[in-house]
């Protein structure tokens, strides 16, 4: 591929942004208690939270091979990543307030204990991007809007992205994003050992643990990921595209999650949820970005639109699941499959009504040089982003 020339367009990565997402979803019906299924859901849905991990992965991938050895303007950069990250965040957080405020100031849950007694400095941390740095603040306002925070840090390696992909900094990134993966490893392992908390079980149930939310909340744990599809997205563009083996990547990577679904049980919490499987999905991302022909099915519009509306999906699902599974005295109702499918219809659905009308229009309004969409298989211009 000539770098000065422009790349094409590779829908199905915005469609496997949807899988994700949805992932993270059934994470949150079992954490909620809204719906258990069989044992085989149970597997794949209690750590459903690996689905951030994929976002990481695909975000790095995207922004090389977006931006490297093109010429940038770093003003421009920074709008056309704000304009694709706030307002969809800015409106979670509105919607999402009544509920906050009024659990925080009228109810007395040990969950909202930080944020009552920090409620000024909690809220300025969420609105400016910040409460993931502090451990006590990560689930506040809007406990799953941490994606945008973390984003927020690693576009500051946006300086890389300037690099040709044959440069030397393109090598030390792939150098890098190996050993970095092996350090949070590594510090994962220490919390096993260690134990910092005292913890007599260690799981996804555990929320205001200080030493494990700084693991699993603290951006820094997530740079692994996002070095990591950065180093994909530069031996991508610098290497023959064999298409053979698409198949194989993908395969193995799906084969590599299905173990780790059926082994869950017996892999240590910290381990699994930070960067284990991150290996796994930069096969799959770089498979599906060769485009095998049986890939097609992701470039379907309708599933494009899908991963096109995920982001919010991700920032609003979790309102969505408790507004929708639990009346107003607090009973469960909608359990059976068809109220399943209906609450996926309903979600999906609200999700996509709000990227048409309000995360795109506010992207144009807030960055009137229009950002590319990756749903397309037309050709992508070569100065211009596309969503990550």
């Amino acid at each position: 591929m000539d770098f000065s020339d422009a790349r094409p367009r590779l829908p199905a990565l915005t469609s496997l942004r949807f899988f994700a997402a949805f992932h993270v979803v059934i994470f949150h019906f079992q954490a909620m208690q809204t719906f258990i299924g069989p044992v085989w859901f149970q597997k794949l849905s209690s750590i459903g939270y690996v689905g951030v991990s994929f976002f990481f992965v695909l975000s790095g991938f995207i922004l090389v091979y977006t931006y490297a050895g093109r010429p940038m303007v770093l003003k421009n950069f920074w709008r056309a990543r704000f304009a694709r990250i706030y307002p969809a965040y800015a409106f979670s957080l509105l919607v999402t307030a009544p509920f906050f405020f009024y659990a925080v100031l009228t109810m007395n849950f040990p969950f909202f204990v930080w944020a009552k007694t920090h409620l000024k400095l909690a809220s300025a941390l969420v609105l400016s991007l910040l409460h993931a740095w502090v451990p006590p603040a990560a689930l506040t306002w809007n406990a799953v809007a941490l994606e945008p925070v973390r984003r927020s840090l690693f576009l500051r390696f946006v300086s890389v992205l300037a690099a040709g992909p044959r440069s030397p900094l393109a090598a030390a990134v792939v150098a890098h994003s190996c050993r970095v993966l092996v350090d949070v490893s590594c510090l994962s392992g220490s919390d096993v050992v260690l134990n910092p908390d005292r913890l007599s079980i260690v799981n996804a149930d555990v929320l205001g643990a200080f030493w494990l939310n700084a693991l699993k909340f603290n951006p820094l744990a997530r740079l692994p990921e996002f070095l990591l599809g950065m180093a994909c997205g530069f031996l991508f563009l610098r290497s023959r595209r064999e298409s053979k083996l698409a198949s194989l990547l993908v395969l193995s990577g799906i084969a590599a999650l299905l173990v780790v679904v059926y082994f869950s049980a017996v892999i240590p919490y910290p381990i699994l949820h930070t960067a284990l499987l991150a290996p796994a999905f930069a096969a799959i991302v770089y498979g599906f970005a060769l485009r095998p022909n049986w890939g097609m099915i992701l470039e379907n519009r309708w599933l494009v639109l899908c991963g096109d509306a995920s982001y919010s999906l991700y920032l609003l699902h979790s309102m969505i699941v408790g507004m929708y599974f639990h009346s107003t005295t607090g009973q469960l109702r909608y359990q059976s499959p068809m109220g399943i499918l209906v609450f996926v219809l309903i979600a999906v659905s609200i999700s996509a009504l709000v990227y048409r009308f309000i995360e795109e229009p506010a992207r144009r309004k807030l960055n009137p040089r229009r950002e590319p969409q990756l749903g397309s298989i037309e050709t992508q211009p070569p100065l211009e982003a596309a969503p990550a």
